[in-house]
């Protein structure tokens, strides 16, 4: 008989494995944009990625929210936001890879694949917790926004950029390194950040103000440095907001409360006041959406990398426990309904990481007109589809697991709860599809950026073929070249988004991944959800995407 106490007929938990090289989809990519290199410097990240370690704090820094003191003991406004130890561990290895603003350094001093490298690490290191992710991101994108102005870039972009995570509330002349985090939407705008209300009033020192209003969304309040928007007499306006003043005071923040969030529980989000809060003006009046736009190009990029992680995440822990686990008389794997399902989101997945990774390589070639066009383009429509297209492949893989996947132990709820967040986090779908039509009626060169980008891929698969074509005259049709009907802005955005995946992998996938992904997204037969692929050699799929124990 056997023993009710002993586990039979389970897959092991997926730790052990270098989340680096076992992914070949990113790999691939990385070397193809970059150079075999780059790849070799992200194993060891990538072994600490899938260490039980990295895991089991994962885990914990989910389990155990940030918390905030408004005041200490004796009544002192303080505002500050306490977290678990298995947050500091995740945020001193990240930052300690350089995954925050390490990058633009590095690209200056001659790295000609520093946003590559940062990407593909970023995307790797992710998966052991996604929150902590924000913090790094918010970094990462504040220093194109800084660049605004050369002195307060030189002041802040040493300690944003260093390799040493050092927490606490202190001077930036006491910090051997900082973290940045960002305030533009109020409670009556949201999205309309031109609807803003805080007012920002001169100070007797040049280019000083005092903030008056509130920040109804501020991503990592634990920060550092900010940057948020605020109306000024010659309109909206971006500035620079430390956490406290080169005297040692702290600044006037008040936290009014953490949100509570559906995901991205580990890291903390918050509603701010502001009632005389110092602040630098970091460009010129009336020009704040232009200035702080680079850090929302940067963390939109974040958000592409971020979905393409948590699909790349799921897709691992579905392969690897229909790999070891068997039912009605064989392992899962081999279930030719259930392989059909891991084929499919492993394509998902695969398009994703190629689409990150070459919008990361864009962002390495700033001088090149073709690659800075596309970057324009590629970013909204990326950001757009596949954010959008997380959640469902999340909750897909999660049902592979059955049962265990609804339970928490498997770590798949806390990677559905996080599924959503990118899509809504700097814009929304309708914002980058709307963000689509702009860009297509005000620059030109960027519809020319997508079409020589999908035109290198010509005669690779007729199906993409079509579907290009079809783009093309639903661009004729809409107007959209002209910033047409904002109501077909969806239907436009998935279209060219789908095409551009399509490209990538028609010119660089195997051809089994490229046969799946165009015979399923552009042929006539396509469901609308997973396991419905009808052409490719589906194990061949699956066993490229299974990680290796």
């Amino acid at each position: 008989m056997t023993d009710p106490r002993t586990a039979t007929n389970q897959a092991p938990a997926l730790v052990g494995h270098n989340v680096v090289t076992s992914d070949l989809a990113l790999t691939e990519a990385v070397a193809r944009h970059g150079s075999p290199e780059v790849v070799d410097d992200l194993v060891a990240l990538g072994a600490e990625a899938g260490s039980a370690e990295a895991r089991e704090h994962g885990m914990l820094a989910n389990r155990h929210h940030p918390g905030l003191t408004p005041y200490d003991r004796w009544g002192t406004r303080i505002d500050e936001v306490e977290f678990h130890p298995s947050w500091h561990w995740l945020m001193q290895r990240a930052v300690g890879h350089g995954l925050q603003a390490a990058p633009w350094e590095q690209q200056e001093g001659g790295d000609p694949h520093a946003h590559l490298r940062r990407a593909a690490g970023f995307f790797a290191w992710s998966q052991t917790e996604p929150g902590h992710g924000c913090p790094i991101s918010m970094t990462y994108a504040a220093v194109p926004a800084l660049r605004a102005d050369d002195a307060i870039a030189e002041e802040w972009t040493p300690l944003l950029a260093a390799r040493s995570y050092d927490p606490g509330v202190r001077p930036r002349s006491e910090k051997v390194g900082a973290l940045a985090g960002m305030g533009m939407t109020e409670k009556q705008g949201g999205s309309d950040v031109r609807a803003n209300q805080t007012r920002a009033v001169p100070t007797a020192e040049d280019g000083w103000y005092t903030l008056h209003g509130h920040k109804w969304f501020t991503s990592a309040p634990m920060n550092d440095v900010f940057l948020v928007l605020a109306q000024a007499d010659g309109g909206l306006t971006c500035f620079v907001v430390p956490r406290v003043l080169a005297d040692g005071t702290r600044n006037r923040i008040d936290v009014v409360r953490l949100k509570d969030k559906l995901g991205n529980r580990s890291n903390a989000s918050g509603e701010l006041e502001l009632d005389g809060t110092l602040a630098q003006r970091i460009g010129d009046e009336g020009r704040g959406v232009r200035t702080i736009i680079e850090m929302v190009a940067a963390t939109r990029l974040d958000c592409v990398i971020g979905s393409a992680s948590l699909m790349r995440h799921a897709l691992a822990e579905a392969s690897w426990h229909v790999g070891h686990r068997s039912a009605f008389g064989g392992l899962l794997v081999d279930k030719p309904l259930m392989q059909n399902v891991v084929a499919d989101l492993a394509v998902e997945s695969e398009a994703a990481t190629a689409l990150a990774m070459r919008l990361a390589a864009a962002v390495d070639q700033p001088g090149d007109p073709h690659e800075v066009a596309l970057r324009r383009i590629a970013l909204p429509l990326a950001k757009f589809w596949v954010c959008k297209r997380t959640p469902a492949m999340v909750a897909e893989a999660l049902e592979c697991l059955g049962g265990d996947g609804y339970v928490e132990d498997s770590g798949l709820p806390l990677l559905f709860r996080e599924s959503p967040l990118n899509s809504i986090w700097e814009g929304s779908g309708n914002v980058n599809a709307l963000d689509v039509l702009r860009a297509l009626g005000r620059e030109p060169e960027v519809l020319q950026a997508w079409i020589t980008e999908v035109g290198a891929a010509r005669g690779g698969d007729s199906r993409l073929d079509r579907a290009v074509d079809d783009t093309l005259a639903l661009l004729g049709e809409a107007g959209a070249t002209g910033g047409g009907p904002e109501a077909g802005a969806r239907r436009l955005a998935g279209h060219m988004a789908a095409c551009l995946q399509g490209s990538l992998l028609v010119r660089f996938a195997p051809p089994e991944v490229a046969d799946a992904f165009c015979g399923s997204r552009f042929g006539g037969s396509y469901g609308g959800t997973f396991g419905m692929l009808t052409s490719g050699s589906l194990r061949q799929v699956v066993e490229r995407a299974t990680p290796i124990g």
